[in-house]
């Protein structure tokens, strides 16, 4: 009676080894699909982002574009200006004509967000200004603006160029030796 239950056992042992198999082989379809998915998945992203990289690309290259075409216009202005007739004459029409072409200047940088900032008067910022030189003065308190050489500018209120600035300097903050003298910064 021996050999019915060691064929049951060896049956049962079949059974349960082909139910590992199948079951392994399920597992392994699914790491399979799932892997794909993953492959599927990274390519979708790398693809996303060289698409997101070239749609940015353009967007920068139209808003140049569109900001060049509106320069392109005062250059036009300024050679119409330079090819005016050099005689005393029309000096105040070609001063007249330079002006309104700085004016057409300055409303295309303002459609950009750049706009002149003004200095003189205002305490020194070192954020927004660049001292160029420091003067002593009994006209203006010390730290001072007294002067622009150079215009600052903001672009949506972060500074795209300090302006270049005198400073004044009171005379308490002079050197003692009794030196009057414009120190360059």
């Amino acid at each position: 009676m021996d050999e019915p239950t060691e064929t049951h056992a060896s049956d049962a042992r079949e059974d349960e080894r082909g139910r590992l198999q199948a079951a392994l082989e399920e597992k392994s379809r699914e790491v399979e699909s799932l892997r794909d998915r993953y492959l599927r998945a990274v390519a979708d992203l790398e693809n996303y982002r060289k698409r997101a990289q070239r749609e940015r690309e353009e967007l920068i290259r139209a808003a140049e574009e569109g900001l060049l075409y509106e320069l392109l216009a005062v250059l036009d202005n300024f050679e119409r200006a330079l090819g005016a007739p050099r005689d005393s004459q029309h000096f105040d029409g070609f001063v007249s004509g330079v002006e309104l072409i700085h004016q057409q200047l300055l409303k295309v940088l303002e459609k950009s967000g750049v706009v002149p900032f003004s200095s003189v008067g205002q305490p020194f910022d070192p954020e927004r200004h660049e001292a160029v030189m420091r003067v002593e003065t009994r006209e203006a308190e010390g730290n001072t603006v007294l002067e622009e050489m150079r215009r600052g500018y903001v672009r949506n209120g972060r500074v795209l160029r300090p302006a270049q600035v005198t400073v004044a300097v009171s005379t308490a903050e002079l050197p003692a030796d009794g030196d009057r003298a414009v120190e360059d910064s």
